[in-house]
């Protein structure tokens, strides 16, 4: 065993976030575990309400980058209230532009916009990829979007020796649109070994107009002929049968254990693909672990959305209809639907911030999480998180039942508190908490959380599906 002394959950979590460079690979690989769990795929375009059945595992995604996965209780009807797990699966990362042809000064360049708030300076100097889907022509006028990951190295941005820059060390900045453009080979590699032109004339290249008429459904002009021919070999077609893509650049560097005793995980994209990886593998295991589904209770779900970064606004985030429509779809009647969303609950699994060793004075005194100490609950009394006392109350004791503990975050006053996709899921009417691991370097390319927080989260969304609803009957409100 390559870890044997690691905790076991956080080991699977590795094999996950290194298959899964973007959404689109995230939610392709959860569908897999799903579906390998029993999970029966639905999709939104048909009428699946007439053909689900009591006691049965459905999941269905959005635009490749967004899944919904739920469990219906043997006795379920209309009405029933929903036991969710809400995550986002999108991270910080750069993505290639839709004409991203550069050039200058012999090099092949890809153009790249930033995506979210990412600690961009952690980028430089990284062995580079890129991933993502591609659209491609099968013939007979159909075409298909299917996913692509290059495993090896073909990007870097490279910083300015500190010989050109002495102050580099005393103060660091660089500009995102001229000082952050992707190196991707040399010009006289892609004119196949014939000499380089002068500097002048590559720097005009891009400027260049196309010659004749353009195809509009073409990206050949869009892209360097080798990028374009790459992915065609990694997808064994030829380049002009690619007609778009959306592509990130993701680290090659695998996510590992770390720490004298592999207590933590080194690794990209744990915000947020932990809560995601989290919620699948909890869910998968509520079904695998029991013989038969339960008679009563809520229906178990959890929902994986893509752009929380960016604010959620898309047909696959987390203020798209993805929940909503899950609500109305299985209670119809304005009815139903009230009493649904009254006997719901949702989890709102993001990942959090532990105290960093070196800069403790960022945190509020009383509220300084640590890697490793269990769930951490997120407060804010601005309702940038939506935790309250009740939703609180209701975490504490799942928690409890598995034997975890709990650590409680709030930001000092005087800073600014970040958010989830919690807030915006409230509105919809569900009682809401937020909660998330320990973690530290949020936002790098190369992040530090506990190993054995993984199996923490799992524990906490697995005594959620398992007894919320009977814990629930046991509490008044109002």
């Amino acid at each position: 065993m390559l870890y044997p002394a690691s905790p076991e959950a956080a080991t699977r979590f590795l094999k996950f976030v290194n298959a899964s460079p973007t959404p689109f690979h995230a939610v392709h690989n959860a569908a897999l575990r799903l579906e390998k769990a029993g999970f029966q795929k639905i999709r939104e375009k048909d009428e699946w309400e007439k053909t689900i059945q009591p006691g049965g595992k459905y999941y269905f995604t959005r635009n490749q980058a967004a899944l919904v996965a739920f469990t219906l209780p043997q006795k379920w009807k209309e009405g029933a209230g929903l036991s969710i797990v809400a995550t986002h699966v999108d991270s910080p990362n750069l993505k290639v532009r839709p004409i991203s042809k550069r050039s200058k000064s012999g090099y092949l360049q890809v153009g790249v916009e930033t995506y979210g708030g990412g600690i961009w300076h952690s980028w430089l100097d990284r062995d580079l990829s890129v991933a993502g889907r591609v659209v491609i022509a099968e013939g007979n006028g159909s075409f298909r979007s299917q996913l692509i990951k290059v495993d090896r190295p073909i990007l870097r941005i490279p910083t300015l020796a500190i010989h050109l820059d002495r102050n580099v060390n005393a103060e660091f900045k660089f500009n995102q649109e001229t000082e952050f453009v992707p190196i991707l080979g040399l010009i006289n590699s892609e004119l196949n070994g014939a000499a380089s032109r002068p500097e002048s004339d590559s720097d005009k290249e891009d400027k260049q107009p196309a010659k004749g008429p353009k195809v509009a459904s073409s990206v050949q002009e869009n892209h360097h002929a080798a990028l374009l021919s790459l992915l065609a070999s990694e997808l064994s077609i030829a380049p002009e049968e690619i007609h778009d893509f959306e592509l990130s650049l993701y680290d090659t560097q695998p996510a590992t254990l770390g720490g004298i005793n592999n207590e933590f995980i080194f690794s990209p994209r744990m915000d947020n693909l932990v809560s995601s990886f989290c919620a699948v593998e909890a869910l998968a295991e509520s079904v695998s672990s029991q013989t038969s589904t339960p008679l009563e209770g809520n229906v178990n779900c959890i929902a994986l959305f893509n752009h929380e970064e960016i604010g959620s606004v898309s047909n696959s985030g987390a203020e798209s209809s993805l929940l909503p429509s899950l609500l109305n779809r299985l209670s119809p009647t304005p009815s139903s639907l009230a009493q649904s969303i009254t006997r719901s609950f949702l989890i709102s699994a993001d990942m959090g911030h532990s105290v960093h060793p070196n800069y403790t004075s960022k945190h509020e005194e009383k509220h300084r999480p640590l890697i490793n100490g269990g769930v951490v609950i997120k407060t804010n009394a601005k309702q940038r998180y939506a935790t309250d006392a009740i939703s609180t109350f209701i975490v504490k004791q799942l928690i409890e039942r598995k034997g975890g503990k709990v650590q409680e975050f709030e930001t000092r006053n005087d800073m600014p508190c970040g958010s989830t996709v919690g807030p915006m899921l409230s509105k919809i009417g569900i009682r809401t908490v937020d909660v998330g691991n320990a973690m530290l370097s949020m936002h790098s390319i190369r992040e530090t959380a506990g190993s054995h927080d993984v199996q923490s989260a799992i524990d906490l969304f697995s005594s959620f599906f398992e007894g919320f609803a009977e814990l629930d009957k046991s509490l008044t409100v109002d």
